[in-house]
């Protein structure tokens, strides 16, 4: 069996995610296709990285990600194909796949410029359906990787905020924000002996272990399905609740 999962910025309510589709089925019926998330915010890269990271390795080995958040399109940003130990990956080169792929063992790195793949013509405003989804479903297909296009030897990479020890306290921060309004920080699971958790001028509340832990309408901290510690409200929006934003500080401890 063929997968290939799809993460995007294009919403539901165009045709842009049925196109991506309608090209994969046309040249491999037999493959699965799963959506991973097509509500990520428009151009927001680093939010689309942080849902393929949450979420790629619930997939079988030889599963072809992709991953389009692409504002660049049509510039001179390249599209690239990446193998790993487990998994491919098919996206823009502007850090989107970069979250996942600095989990993984990094096997081979193609510039997709063999045209052969390539749904023609080509529009400079459509790569997902033009570039990534052809060369994504021609990859179930066994084709040789290497013949994607030129060898590269990295991959842009966007940067991790990375958790740090300030006196007895963790200091972290919120890298995403969920549908339910949970915000995500950069604090992992194996950071995850702490008591309570504040931000700064906003809330401080405690750590419990499920939502309804903590009477209705109150606020609490927990490690999510995403392994990052996250600030929840039991019954409601924490970000609306609390204003918070991408990039504010969270200490825990």
């Amino acid at each position: 069996m063929s997968i290939i999962t799809l993460t995007t910025d294009f919403g539901t309510r165009d045709w842009f995610v049925g196109s991506l589709k309608g090209v994969i089925l046309g040249v491999n019926p037999e493959v699965t296709i799963v959506d991973i998330a097509h509500e990520i915010p428009a151009g927001d890269v680093r939010a689309g990285a942080f849902a393929l990271l949450a979420s790629y390795r619930c997939f079988p080995r030889s599963t072809v990600h992709v991953a389009i958040v692409d504002p660049g399109v049509g510039s001179h940003r390249a599209a690239i194909g990446v193998r790993t130990a487990d998994y491919v990956f098919v996206g823009p080169d502007n850090g989107v796949l970069s979250f996942a792929l600095g989990r993984e063992k990094v096997v081979e790195i193609r510039r997709l410029d063999n045209d052969e793949y390539f749904r023609k013509p080509v529009c400079n405003t459509f790569h997902g359906r033009d570039v990534f989804a052809p060369v994504a479903v021609r990859l179930t297909q066994n084709i040789p990787f290497g013949s994607l296009g030129e060898r590269l030897t990295d991959y842009v990479r966007l940067d991790w905020p990375q958790p740090r020890q300030d006196g007895g306290r963790i200091r972290g921060e919120i890298v995403y924000i969920d549908h339910f309004g949970n915000a995500i920080t950069n604090i992992e699971l194996a950071d995850k002996g702490v008591s309570r958790l504040c931000v700064p001028d906003k809330l401080a509340c405690e750590a419990r272990e499920f939502y309804q832990a903590t009477p209705g309408g109150q606020a609490l901290t927990l490690v999510g399905s995403s392994g990052f510690l996250e600030i929840a409200v039991n019954g409601g929006n924490a970000a609306r609740m609390f204003a918070l934003t991408l990039g504010d500080v969270v200490e825990v401890w």
